[in-house]
């Protein structure tokens, strides 16, 4: 939950904003193809921060559209912000990836299916590439921090291609 937590209080950090704010541009940023965030959990983590003293809202209206609440972080906020960068900065780097769970079953699966199963994970590989570089060439605006970040998930995907393929080569090859 650090990861949500982060984002949440970064973001409103960097400009006070409303829940549905928050999710458009964690949408228009890409950010669930890197952190585990959905709309729902945005709107939780919100009412919790608040909850808990690390955000205020204030209501605003804008012309004729109704109240809103509007969020900014306290001071405590400001607090547990920076205890969460420190702590997640020196965390041991986890990586899950799902289709793992396929891989470790491949040898209860028909031939046949074993090669389909491996292709759909290459298509969901080079579906995620594909997003990657369009969302790169469209953001050359961004500041470095989300460039680096697009950088990164690009080379993750270009060395996920390289082990699966040898993987496969390998795999099919016993079989």
């Amino acid at each position: 939950m650090a990861a949500i937590d982060l984002i949440v209080l970064g973001m409103i950090k960097q400009q006070p904003q409303s829940a549905y704010e928050l999710q458009k541009n964690v949408e228009y940023r890409n950010i669930s193809r890197w952190v585990k965030i959905s709309t729902p959990s945005i709107y939780k983590k919100v009412i919790q921060l608040e909850e808990k003293g690390y955000l205020e809202a204030e209501l605003v209206r804008e012309g004729n559209m109704p109240e809103k609440s509007v969020y900014r972080i306290t001071p405590e906020g400001e607090h547990f912000f920076m205890d969460l960068m420190e702590k997640t900065a020196r965390e041991t780097v986890s990586i899950f990836l799902n289709f793992n769970a396929v891989i470790m079953n491949l040898d209860f699966m028909p031939e046949e299916k074993r090669k389909e199963l491996l292709e759909g994970i290459h298509d969901g590989i080079s579906d995620l590439k594909e997003t990657i570089e369009v969302k790169s060439g469209e953001r050359q605006h961004i500041p470095l921090t989300g460039r680096t970040i697009l950088q990164q998930q690009l080379e993750m995907t270009e060395a996920m291609e390289r082990w699966l393929t040898g993987f496969e080569k390998e795999y099919l090859k016993k079989k």
